[in-house]
């Protein structure tokens, strides 16, 4: 019993050093997320070609919008091309792009066992659109149910040009939805992400993390690496952890918004996370020995190996979280005459603090700085829920994305028919809030 109870002192202790250190790595990181957003770039005409992809499977329901969408931009029509991939689709999806006047790509499955899913439809789209290096300079991923802000192929050129062409830019990862706790949940999370975690790489000269959507690719790096070749679940995060450990650049646009879909059920948020979760496991665990090869041959930094390193591995948090409560119930059950939990005011205080400055303060300052929402006690009831079903469920999601972390063949697809909760976003209207040009 000794040598058991020993083990797991030992574990409690691991897990508990890891948890407190990805957690000052965060509050650190957070620090430069805070402060006025200024644009570090300049203006300038419009000049980039933007080749533009939207895959869609049975996507009918939403895609009207975001083809309209593309069709107002605020952009030279002659610099830019859109193209809708319609990836096995059995309904009219192809039909409604088609009498919009948009192009259309239609591709299907070479058999019926034959994988699909948003990377397969992106390379036989580029297939399909032959010289995209020498016709344009960078090329665009939205998803179907996406809306856009008008400005952004103006500020991504901006970005492009004034900053020696990097190999990706991500834009701002906004919210179509917000209505219902687990919408709510993402809402809150993107906005903490893209200030606290974005943002404040960017200002460190860190590569940000690329979203799925809303992302600029260098058409020179894409046909460096022979098209659209990635094979996970989460194929942009695979590009990010490969464009990085290759020295690229990812910097991140705080200045133009692309506006995703939430899911609003606990099923679907629950189905897609667990995707995420095999996506992220394969990735992670199929390029760890690259990545210390890289940092150790000098390719990237040490402090981007930091970066990337604490991103590949953020998942175990829920894990590690759960292996704490586990060890430290069953100590406590092997000294039957301990009480099982003992109460300290220090780190009750102590671990309230925490939490109220890491999620809720944090979260209520982006809110206010970047979508110019004051803080509401009407909120608090569905954060404080939503924090704690996605925790209880987040272990889950990464237990069972771990244990299939092989298959990156079977995709879900994530049903979208919803509109956009506020009245700015389905206005398609650009999203400025007094943003600062800083000086040359």
């Amino acid at each position: 019993m000794s040598v058991l109870k020993t083990i797991l002192q030992i574990i409690g202790g691991f897990t508990g050093l890891y948890l407190a250190g990805m957690m000052i790595y965060q509050l650190i990181l957070g620090f430069f997320g805070f402060g006025k957003r200024t644009k570090d770039y300049e203006d300038h005409d419009p000049e980039s070609r933007f080749l533009v992809l939207v895959p869609a499977h049975n996507e009918e329901k939403v895609i009207r919008d975001i083809v309209q969408n593309l069709q107002e931009m605020d952009y030279p029509k002659e610099l830019y091309d859109f193209y809708i991939i319609a990836d096995n689709c059995t309904d009219r999806t192809a039909d409604v792009v088609r009498e919009l006047g948009a192009n259309v790509i239609e591709t299907r499955k070479e058999s019926p066992d034959a994988p699909t899913g948003k990377p397969i439809a992106l390379r036989k789209a580029l297939e399909a659109i032959g010289d995209y290096r020498s016709r344009y300079d960078l090329m665009m991923i939205f998803d179907a149910d996406n809306l856009i802000d008008t400005n952004m192929f103006r500020e991504v050129n901006s970005q492009y040009l004034d900053k020696d062409k990097p190999d990706f830019i991500q834009c701002y990862l906004g919210a179509k939805n917000k209505k219902g706790i687990v919408a709510w949940f993402y809402y809150t999370g993107y906005t903490l992400t893209n200030r606290f975690f974005d943002l404040a790489k960017h200002r460190l000269g860190l590569n940000c993390a690329i979203g799925g959507t809303g992302f600029a690719m260098s058409t020179a790096y894409l046909h460096e690496r022979g098209g659209w070749t990635t094979r996970s679940l989460t194929e942009d995060f695979e590009i990010q952890v490969e464009a990085t450990l290759e020295g690229r650049r990812i910097l991140w646009n705080h200045n133009t918004r692309v506006y995703d879909e939430k899911p609003t059920s606990m099923r679907a948020s629950i189905r897609q996370k667990i995707r995420w979760g095999q996506g992220h496991w394969f990735v992670a665990l199929s390029n760890t020995g690259k990545l210390f090869a890289s940092v150790l041959t000098g390719r990237i930094s040490v402090g981007e190996f930091l970066s990337l390193l604490t991103y590949m591995y953020s998942i175990t948090t829920y894990i590690a979280a759960a292996v704490q409560l586990v060890v430290s119930i069953a100590l406590a059950l092997m000294s039957p005459g301990e009480p099982m939990f003992t109460f300290s005011l220090d780190t009750t205080l102590f671990g309230l603090g925490l939490f109220v400055y890491s999620y809720m303060f944090l979260f209520y300052y982006a809110d206010r700085k970047d979508n110019n929402i004051r803080f509401s006690l009407r909120t608090l009831p569905v954060m404080v829920g939503g924090f704690a079903a996605s925790s209880i469920v987040g272990v889950f999601n990464q237990v069972v994305g771990l244990l299939r972390w092989r298959d990156q063949l079977h995709w879900v697809k994530t049903e979208h028919a919803i509109d956009a909760d506020d009245e700015q976003i389905r206005n398609i209207a650009p999203v400025h809030h007094k943003v600062k040009v800083k000086a040359a």
